[in-house]
């Protein structure tokens, strides 16, 4: 398995979103998604990481946002097929490292009441419950999680 950064913008890696949005929009109401697009997950203060397997297929893939003070974690996806097995806590530690590479030491994330086992990942990870942040409203079916890290 390979982790690099690279454009949203492939065909392979648009399934991976429309995956991801197929899975998370039955869950919540439409007004309680706050994924992004692949317009501005193209934008130059966002770093986007693709796991392809050996084969060379896209089979996870996240995002950090580069805001003043923080990354934020956007579009974190692990295909259901190859889950188990490491690759969403690879890509996560990827990510952290290329945004600390550019002097980031706290990241923040938004994910969803009704995803347990997002909330468990990111625990695991380090990441702590904290209120809401940025423009986020404040949503019932949101949690909000923060990771402090030493430069």
């Amino acid at each position: 398995m390979t982790i690099a950064l690279e454009s949203p913008d492939q065909p392979d890696v648009i399934q991976l979103i429309d995956d991801l949005d197929a899975y998370q929009k039955p869950l919540y109401p439409p007004e309680c998604h706050y994924g992004i697009d692949i317009a501005a997950l193209s934008a130059a203060h966002v770093l986007f990481a693709v796991a392809r397997d050996e084969a060379g297929t896209a089979i996870g893939c996240g995002a950090i946002v580069m805001e003043p003070g923080y990354g934020e974690l956007k579009r974190m996806y692990v295909r259901p097929e190859n889950r188990g097995q490491g690759i969403a806590a690879k890509v996560l530690a990827f990510l952290e490292g290329e945004a600390m590479r550019r002097n980031c030491a706290m990241f923040r994330l938004e994910t969803g009441v009704s995803q347990p086992e997002a909330l468990s990942f990111y625990a695991r990870s380090g990441y702590v419950r904290r209120g809401r942040f940025g423009t986020y409203p404040d949503d019932p079916l949101s949690v909000f999680m923060q990771k402090d890290v030493q430069q």
